[in-house]
């Protein structure tokens, strides 16, 4: 482990893209805090990441909390001295039609999937600017970039993360880099909190194809690796045989 290896905060890392970014990052050398609110899984993929003699350590973290990831971004200067990266990872997507009118699971989406994002900014961002620099890679989806049925709100988010990194990086003079990840169909448990019937079935033909969790793991690596100087701003990945 390089003493002078970045330090990079990763949201809703107990599952999925999350936890395969964790694995990655902590193999390349990175100090990993993993931050969700399922501790048990953090406390196995913690031991895990040891095991394989990576640097990490976890919190349990709530994104709708504002206090919650402060307290997160805390903890990552406690433990390692600076906070170089944040991956605003943490997402939900209860699909289900307009019509349907579950406004509880709308205003979940807003809370985790744009608050969420809101408040890694908010919490880092001043810490980054002391020091000087720092890298945001937001998560977003191919829903960043068109709407589906069942899907509106869920796209509505992510459009949202896609404006917000780019409101960041406009604003930003060089020293804060901005990236967004844009996943297709990828393997994940996202598809479980989907209580609409219609949508549950409409999401099991739409994820016959998939790519790894990995796949998207290799982005957000190379978006942290390039040289100070570069700032990759989108990455899209989809399946290959796939139109999603």
């Amino acid at each position: 482990m390089r003493a002078s290896a970045k330090v990079v905060a990763v949201t809703g890392a107990s599952s999925g893209i999350g936890e395969a970014t964790a694995l990655r990052l902590a193999a390349d050398g990175y100090h990993v805090l993993l931050g969700a609110r399922r501790t048990d899984r953090l406390e196995q993929l913690t031991a895990r990441i040891i095991a394989d003699g990576g640097s990490t350590s976890f919190r349990r973290l709530d994104v709708t909390d504002a206090a919650d990831v402060r307290a997160f971004v805390a903890t990552a200067r406690e433990r390692y001295g600076r906070l170089d990266v944040v991956v605003n990872n943490a997402g939900v997507m209860p699909l289900s039609p307009l019509a349907e009118l579950k406004v509880d699971e709308w205003d979940r989406m807003i809370d985790v999937n744009v608050r969420g994002v809101l408040h890694g900014i908010a919490a880092a961002l001043p810490v980054m600017r002391e020091q000087g620099g720092g890298h945001f890679v937001n998560i977003a989806s191919v829903g960043a970039y068109e709407v589906s049925p069942t899907a509106a709100v869920y796209c509505a988010t992510k459009f949202a993360v896609r404006a917000i990194s780019e409101g960041l990086r406009q604003e930003s003079a060089g020293d804060i880099r901005v990236s967004v990840v844009s996943p297709g169909v990828t393997e994940s448990e996202l598809a479980d909190s989907i209580s609409d019937p219609v949508a549950r079935e409409a999401m099991k033909t739409y994820r016959s194809v998939t790519i790894p969790a990995e796949a998207i793991a290799d982005a957000v690596a190379f978006a942290i690796s390039r040289p100070a100087e570069v700032d990759v701003n989108e990455i899209v990945i989809r399946p290959a045989a796939g139109a999603q």
